[in-house]
């Protein structure tokens, strides 16, 4: 039986985007922006891992004030900048941005004065790469990079400083060394904060701002300093 013209039209006609085959050695890099309001105080965070799953660098930034697509794109820029610095070559981008998504895969235009040089920007870092790819992933699926994300919005805001995170994972091993090694635990506000402080009008006075929340509870550990 010969084929219907439809099916037979619809099997030659070309795909607007090719699909290369993604290589072995494979990056991926889950991102996610934040911003309390839109505009209002934003921050990005990035979360790469290596071929075989491991963690190889978290990087979590307050940028200021923003709207949230600005800050997806520079979640996805900073990914595309470790990886050139770092020597990645293949990169897979998951964001749980459609209109980012869209933007980078060109199925959307880029109208936003504010994003243009932001993808012009995104767009040439990852013609550097010798292969990148953009997904879409449900929100449900980003969950560390949004908890990484509001993380640095935290700290910045317990804080009058602008402060940055940035941890590396653990270096490659063999998966039977990743069975017997624990994950390493992140650092939480429970942990020692060394401080200096000047005692005056029966008081302490910190030198510099303090990473707590208001109404904290701490233990000190007074030792006079040698002048």
């Amino acid at each position: 039986m010969k084929p219907s013209a439809r099916s037979k039209s619809s099997a030659h006609r070309p795909r607007l985007f090719g699909e290369p085959e993604r290589p072995a050695n494979l990056h991926t890099a889950h991102i996610d922006g934040a911003a309390r309001g839109n505009p209002g105080p934003a921050s990005y965070a990035v979360i790469v891992r290596r071929p075989d799953g491991s963690l190889l660098k978290e990087i979590g930034k307050y940028i200021g004030r923003a709207t949230n697509n600005v800050a997806e794109y520079y979640a996805l820029i900073a990914a595309l900048d470790f990886a050139v610095t770092a020597g990645i070559a293949h990169l897979r981008v998951l964001s749980d941005s459609e209109l980012l998504v869209r933007q980078m895969q060109g199925l959307y235009k880029v109208k936003n004065a504010d994003l243009r040089p932001l993808f012009e920007r995104a767009k040439k870092l990852a013609a550097g790469l010798a292969y990148f790819a953009v997904e879409h992933v449900r929100r449900e699926l980003n969950r560390d990079a949004d908890a990484l994300a509001n993380e640095a919005l935290d700290r910045t805001s317990s804080n009058s400083r602008i402060q940055g995170i940035e941890r590396s994972g653990t270096p490659a091993a063999s998966s039977e060394a990743r069975k017997s090694t624990p994950k390493p635990r992140r650092a939480t506000r429970e942990d020692a904060i060394r401080v200096r402080a000047r005692y005056k009008n029966g008081a302490l006075h910190p030198a510099e701002p303090l990473d707590l929340l208001d109404g904290a509870d701490v233990d000190l550990t007074i030792r006079r300093r040698r002048t």
